[in-house]
């Protein structure tokens, strides 16, 4: 099915139809690169080779549904989407959990065409399911689609990220206390005097070195709290099948770190025109025994992608963890848009509840925590108290007897 609309300056047509095709989808990979270029709001998890390696570990077949928008043969426009059955009903964008940001691609020098083409294009998938567009970071293209929607819509907070300004390391140094700063630095001068050895790997070697980097993450984590899926095959298989081309499009960068002669730790660092995102790390625990600083470590590789010539934030992606804040990140929100018809209102008045109800239970979840970290605070206070007498009463200085 396919729509046709004049573009604002009238120089052509916008024609706008659904891919459902999975080798069509793959066959897209020049127009797409284009498209992602030309998008200012583009972040990595938008570009072709993510996301149709994606679709081969996660998608399941007869699901994938993405929006494209044509002036003659240049793709201006595309909503990467697959539908979904549970819990509703619904259109949800490509990239999963295993993706921090969502987002549409509009060509820069057509955005308010492009823009009214997506709106336009997604209005006969909405008649029979939800619009459901998570994780969308502020600025993204998808922001203008909600704010043109004609129907019933919602947007919502999502994930907490943190972001540090496109500065170099020095410079963002400079934004922590003396105290901190100084200390900062010691571990850095520490990291070369033991020789520590950062390397960008090249394109022929990217393969190996992410083998390398997925096997130093779980060795890394070991008997720890880990995030499963990075222990999965299927994404084992998508980051192998998409850094290759990521990295030859300038839309990723592996940086192995040498000790000894020896690769001890590993990361991927995601890119965009805008935005650099450290994705994924992996550091033998041979590291911490030398008392290497890891996180100052990678956060110096990866200002080497922010503070040059091309300025990009630097984010630290989803999640507010306390050792984020040590250098002083600013907090941006991630939206989660719902867009409807009239006929499909019911199932956006449905993901409102399941999202209030969820809200709800991560509050509680939370109080919960926080009460049971006061009590071993002060069952903590209490005992060091109690020990304390103790060590007085054998010195005779425990009170009257």
């Amino acid at each position: 099915m396919s729509t046709a609309a004049n573009t604002a300056a009238g120089t052509g047509l916008l024609v706008t139809r659904v891919c459902a095709d999975e080798d069509e989808f793959e066959a897209l990979a020049g127009q797409w690169a284009r498209l992602h270029r030309s998008c200012e709001a583009a972040t990595p998890f938008q570009s072709h080779a993510w996301l149709t390696s994606w679709w081969r570990s996660y998608g399941r077949r007869g699901r994938l549904r993405v929006l494209l928008v044509h002036e003659g043969e240049r793709l201006v426009a595309a909503a990467p989407m697959m539908r979904v059955s549970r819990p509703l009903p619904a259109l949800k964008p490509l990239g999963g959990a295993i993706s921090d940001f969502s987002d549409v691609l509009v060509d820069g020098a057509l955005r308010e065409a492009g823009t009214e083409a997506l709106v336009a294009g997604l209005r006969a998938p909405a008649s029979t399911a939800l619009i459901d567009f998570g994780e969308v970071r502020p600025g993204a293209c998808v922001e203008a689609v909600h704010e043109r929607w004609p129907g019933p819509k919602r947007a919502l907070a999502d994930s907490p990220c943190l972001e540090l300004p496109p500065l170099p390391m020095e410079e963002l140094l400079q934004r922590l206390p003396t105290p901190r700063a100084q200390r900062t630095r010691a571990k850095m001068r520490k990291l070369t005097a033991l020789g520590v050895q950062a390397r960008t790997v090249p394109l022929e070697e990217v393969e190996a070195s992410v083998r390398t980097l997925l096997r130093l993450h779980e060795l890394q984590w070991q008997g720890r709290k880990v995030t499963s899926e990075h222990l999965q095959p299927r994404f084992r298989e998508h980051l192998l099948r998409s850094m290759r081309p990521m990295v030859a499009a300038g839309e990723a960068v592996v940086t192995e770190f040498r000790l000894d002669g020896e690769v001890l730790a590993a990361d991927l660092t995601l890119l965009s025109g805008t935005l650099a995102g450290g994705y994924l790390y992996g550091a033998h625990p041979r590291l911490r025994e030398r008392k290497v600083d890891v996180a100052t470590m990678l956060l110096n590789a990866c200002t080497r992608h922010t503070g040059g010539e091309q300025r990009r934030a630097l984010s630290l992606l989803r999640g507010d963890e306390p050792y984020k804040h040590h250098w002083r990140p600013e907090p941006v929100t991630n939206q989660r848009f719902l867009l409807a018809r009239r006929r499909t209102a019911p199932l956006l008045a449905a993901a409102l509840g399941d999202a209030s109800a969820r809200r709800w239970a991560k509050e509680r979840m939370r109080a919960r925590e926080e009460r049971s970290r006061d009590g071993h605070s002060r069952e903590g206070r209490s005992r060091g108290r109690e020990a304390k007498g103790a060590r007085e009463a054998d010195r005779g200085g425990g009170g009257p007897s």
